[in-house]
């Protein structure tokens, strides 16, 4: 999808999205992770508005950026409320790790079941996908799925922190992801794009006996 590019930031090769919406000019910046100034150049230097800054969910690797961008722009923060305690605790959360992070400013938008994040034209769904984080959210719209630490090609977010839940993950996996056509993208916070109809087929942590 054009509409979306793809970054790579940080120890954890994270992926960082932009939405960007070409008449206006506008863009969204997608979960802004460490080592991410060059994201923020690139978006300068051609001259993009940062509308607004979205995070799949509150973990350090995915929020240590958005003081960066709101730094910039003063862009507002979409973020689920649940996560706003491990965003803001960022620092502390990536010590634990051995790594430095910066905590993110709190969110000015909360993100919620039911609710649309909208740029322009584009519109996109969200989706309360607990397990990975409390607060874990996936954005679907257009095709593609935005989905954080949710859902990666043949695997799962890891469950063994804080807040985490394999049986939790798995069921909202199942009910709210598994449903969606064969052919939506999966765009994951880490590794290659997937789609919906490779992992009900070959996601080994998905029990496809029943489908």
């Amino acid at each position: 999808l054009k509409m979306i590019e793809s970054f790579k930031a940080g120890p954890l090769d994270n992926n960082v999205y932009l939405i960007v919406d070409e008449a206006t000019g506008q863009c969204a910046v997608v979960d802004p992770g460490p080592d991410s100034a060059y994201i923020l150049d690139a978006v300068t230097a051609r001259g993009l508005t940062i509308a607004a800054i979205v995070n799949t969910h509150g973990h350090w690797d995915h929020v240590t950026g958005n003081g960066l961008f709101v730094r910039a722009s003063g862009a507002p923060i979409y973020r689920h409320p649940l996560d706003e305690d491990l965003a803001l605790h960022a620092d502390q959360v990536a010590a634990l790790w051995g790594f430095t992070a910066e905590p993110s400013p709190p969110a000015t938008h909360a993100l919620e079941e039911g609710d649309t994040f909208e740029l322009g034209p584009h519109r996109f769904a969200l989706l309360h996908v607990p397990g990975h984080s409390p607060g874990s959210v996936c954005l679907l719209g257009d095709g593609v799925l935005i989905g954080g630490d949710v859902l990666f090609r043949g695997t799962v977010g890891r469950t063994d922190v804080p807040g985490g839940s394999l049986p939790q993950l798995l069921d909202g996996i199942r009910a709210k992801l598994m449903p969606l056509p064969d052919d939506t993208r999966v765009l994951p916070g880490h590794g290659p794009e997937t789609t919906i109809g490779r992992e009900r087929r070959a996601n080994p942590f998905l029990d496809n006996s029943s489908d």
